[in-house]
């Protein structure tokens, strides 16, 4: 689709100042063998810019550059690792809008959405920068009275931090912010869509006083070869992965040969809950919010709408036209409000979500396919009538679709929202807040919006339970991730 000449301009004058290489004890480098790696913008399908394309070889010398910096970097006072945070904070919000630009550009969310997610990402520094002086640990008497427990907290070590497209910013900061405040090194891996973000998020660290080795970016299209390699490596000792469920149960498998230390944010299934004594307006303003934040390409994304028989057809009605009035475009255009999703892959996979449900007997009300033309546009689309049976509700859509199952009583809507391997998010609509709390306690998910659509904050606990993860980021837990306790025990002969 079509995008003002003077927004692409800015959005590639951006890009072109990037780095484009690999960073890697302190220098920016090109691969092994001088591959290179295409970055594609999704709204139109052409080629943005070329990035280095590393090898095992060029993660092994990451890792490397990792481990050579982490005694120095674990014994950097805690208010210096802070400070180096904070200073990256300001630097981003600083520059802000070209950051944005550049997302949208790479990864296609409109504007306004790649402005917020970078404001989102650097909070995380914020807030890390303030809990690195705030790692605690423990002294006291033991029962018995003949020694003293003290309890220590200390760095985990070099850690590898594999990250998604979706939001290629504020993944990275989520899980650089924990690891530095605690005194870890870092070996990158972003995804190989959206590597520009990082590559500019490092730079900012660079500039903001990061020392040599402390953090390492990979840029690759040999993500399994270069991510085996390092989880077979004695030297690494942490994995955090954000994607998909299925790529975590590999990479977990993996990590078990050497009984690696992990955290795993995997893919969702969130219900979204609407009872019959809901504010409509707000619960219909709260779908679009967590339906279409990201385009539908969010793993805290609502995936299944269960309404209350009485008032389904007045929410899917609201629905369907605020999903069907908004309007599609190239992100860096500042009308949009629905950019393209990331690939023609993923148009080919909502679209057999999509035919999968109409085939069961569920009904377009608005939406229901590609739009046709360049790049990966989707319509936004509202299914009624969905059997549980549909794959759209048993399966994460990853996409702008809302399938709409009708319930009749309290017991029957949790009961169906938790029939799924995953756990991670839920929603919750209704004026009653006995029953707010009530539903809330019995939902298996991480996490649950009471009367709002969206639920991300960096000073809360961000994560799932069953198989929608392992561990916590964000929060006064998030830095736990990135830290062994360690016991000693003193004999007390005073």
């Amino acid at each position: 689709m079509a995008v003002p000449s003077e927004a692409l301009a800015a959005a590639m004058s951006v890009v072109d100042k990037t780095p484009k290489g690999l960073y890697i004890d302190g220098e920016w480098r090109a691969g092994q063998g001088g591959a290179v790696l295409a970055v594609e913008d999704p709204a139109t399908g052409s080629t943005v810019a070329e990035v280095a394309d590393a090898s095992v070889e060029d993660g092994l010398a990451a890792l490397a550059a990792a481990a050579r910096a982490q005694s120095a970097w674990a014994a950097t006072p805690p208010r210096e690792r802070g400070e180096v945070l904070r200073r990256a904070f300001d630097l981003i919000i600083e520059g802000r809008d070209d950051l944005a630009r550049m997302m949208t550009l790479e990864m296609g969310k409109a504007f306004a959405e790649s402005q917020a997610e970078v404001g989102y990402a650097a909070e995380f520094l914020r807030w890390f920068a303030e809990e690195a002086v705030r790692i605690d640990g423990g002294y006291l008497t033991a029962p018995a009275g003949g020694s003293r427990v003290v309890v220590m907290r200390q760095p985990v070590g070099p850690c590898l931090l594999v990250t998604p497209w979706n939001f290629p910013m504020a993944m990275g900061t989520r899980k650089i912010g924990p690891a530095l405040a605690a005194g870890c090194t870092v070996v990158v891996k972003p995804a190989k869509q959206t590597p520009l973000s990082m590559l500019a998020l490092v730079e900012i660290l660079e500039q903001a006083g990061l020392p040599r080795g402390v953090v390492n970016v990979l840029t690759t299209s040999q993500s399994g070869r270069v991510t085996s390699a390092l989880l077979a490596d004695d030297r690494l000792r942490k994995l955090s992965f954000t994607g998909s469920t299925p790529v975590g149960r590999t990479l977990l498998a993996q990590s078990a040969d050497r009984v690696l230390r992990t955290s795993m944010e995997l893919g969702g299934n969130a219900p979204f809950i609407v009872f019959d004594d809901a504010d409509l307006d707000l619960a219909v303003e709260g779908a679009v919010q967590a339906k279409m934040r990201n385009v539908g390409e969010a793993c805290t994304a609502a995936n299944r709408f269960y309404v209350q028989r009485s008032v389904a057809e007045r929410f899917v009605g609201g629905l369907a036209e605020r999903l069907g009035g908004l309007r599609l475009g190239h992100g860096l255009d500042p009308s949009t409000e629905v950019g393209p999703l990331i690939d023609r892959a993923a148009v080919a996979s909502v679209a057999e979500l999509v035919g999968d449900a109409t085939r069961a007997g569920a009904s377009v009300v608005t939406g229901g396919g590609p739009i046709a033309g360049e790049g990966y546009f989707f319509a936004p689309t509202v299914l009624s009538g969905v059997p549980d049976g549909a794959r759209a509700v048993r399966e994460e859509i990853f996409g702008p679709v809302a399938p709409v199952v009708v319930f009749d009583d309290e017991d029957e809507a949790v009961g169906r929202a938790n029939a799924s391997e995953y756990g991670l998010a839920a929603y919750v609509f209704t004026e009653n807040l006995g029953r707010g709390l009530r539903v809330t306690e019995r939902l298996e998910s991480g996490m649950v919006g009471l009367n709002q659509g969206i639920i991300s904050n960096p000073a809360a606990p961000f994560g799932g339970v069953k198989q929608s993860g392992l561990g916590r980021e964000g929060g006064k837990v998030g830095i736990d991730e990135y830290l062994n306790v360690k016991y000693a025990a003193v004999r007390a002969s005073w």
